[in-house]
């Protein structure tokens, strides 16, 4: 009895520090670059920031669902993509792009659970199939939004409620009810039961395939999500939208606290996950300490100390 009280304190300090470690990075992140150059913290720079994370956010709450329940998806920038194209096609229609969007994620989750195909070679497939979609839609063009609805649509992504930048509040919504689904509902319990042990969570009777097919349609609903925020910023959909959110989208994942072997999520660790990266970006532009050619370098960077932080913390 001794011995497993000190245990259980330590186990319950080590589930604290996973929930706020990502927020004290966020925390230290803001302190370093207002000593670097004071504009970083200014309320323009930093409304701007969030906003430009809001898209990765959106789509990394999906994430976080496909993960802890152990899964992995490498198509959400070019199901991103596709999503863009058919919904400037069918004139921003959003109930359209939700359903492209689905159907897109129930693709990869019956692929991988159906299919029985690991979820790294699984949806590797399905990037080059909504890639080379897009491609196709395109024309190797660009698909632009119709001029008599631009002005219309450009509320969704440049407009402000009291003040808060829509896309912000769009986030804000999304990851309350994935936190309201994944810790409070029977499918969160079952996602993290499926993430950490396979065989246990199907001898306890839960459907592996179902709990993680629907990982999947939410990681696909989030995307369209962030398709529809995004359509009004880049006005036009290209072959080359959304490349590297994968690496984004991964990565603030894995700074937010959930491990990528599955069994739990966090998903305001997410959210604070998908900022840091942002925030590191836009430092990069205001300092001349690293080119912000190599954004997308310091991200990799970024996701393997992740990932060994991770790896030797469950080694202890």
């Amino acid at each position: 009895m001794t011995e497993s009280a000190p245990r259980r304190r330590a186990l319950d300090l080590n589930v604290s520090w996973t929930d706020i470690g990502p927020f004290l990075a966020l925390a230290a992140l803001l302190v370093v670059g207002y000593l670097i150059n004071h504009d970083f913290l200014s309320a323009t720079n930093l409304a701007n920031v969030i906003t430009r994370s809001a898209f990765i956010a959106i789509i990394a709450v999906g994430a976080t669902f496909v993960i802890s329940s152990g899964g992995l998806d490498l198509s959400v920038g070019s199901m991103a993509a596709f999503i863009t194209g058919i919904t400037i096609m069918f004139m921003n229609t959003v109930a359209v792009a939700i359903l492209v969007g689905l159907l897109c994620g129930l693709a990869n989750g019956l692929i991988v659970t159906v299919g029985r195909i690991e979820p790294f070679i699984a949806t590797l497939g399905t990037m080059g199939i909504f890639r080379a979609l897009i491609t196709y839609l395109t024309d190797g063009g660009t698909i632009p939004i119709d001029r008599s609805l631009r002005e219309a649509y450009r509320p969704v992504y440049f407009g402000t409620v009291a003040g808060i930048p829509v896309p912000i509040l769009i986030s804000i919504a999304v990851a309350a009810v994935a936190s309201f689904i994944l810790y409070k509902m029977k499918y969160g319990r079952k996602c993290a039961a499926v993430g950490a042990n396979e065989d246990v969570a199907r001898y306890s009777g839960i459907s592996v395939i179902r709990t993680r097919t629907v990982a999947y349609i939410v990681q696909g609903v989030c995307v369209a999500i962030a398709a529809i925020c995004y359509v009004p910023r880049l006005g036009a959909a290209t072959p080359t939208t959304g490349q590297l959110w994968e690496l984004q989208v991964i990565t603030a994942v894995v700074i937010g606290g959930t491990a990528l072997r599955g069994g739990k999520g966090h998903v305001w660790g997410t959210v604070a996950g998908a900022v840091i990266l942002e925030l590191i970006a836009n430092l990069m532009v205001l300092s001349d300490f690293v080119s912000e050619y190599l954004v997308a370098a310091v991200q990799g960077v970024i996701i393997i100390i992740a990932m060994l932080i991770q790896r030797f913390s469950n080694s202890k």
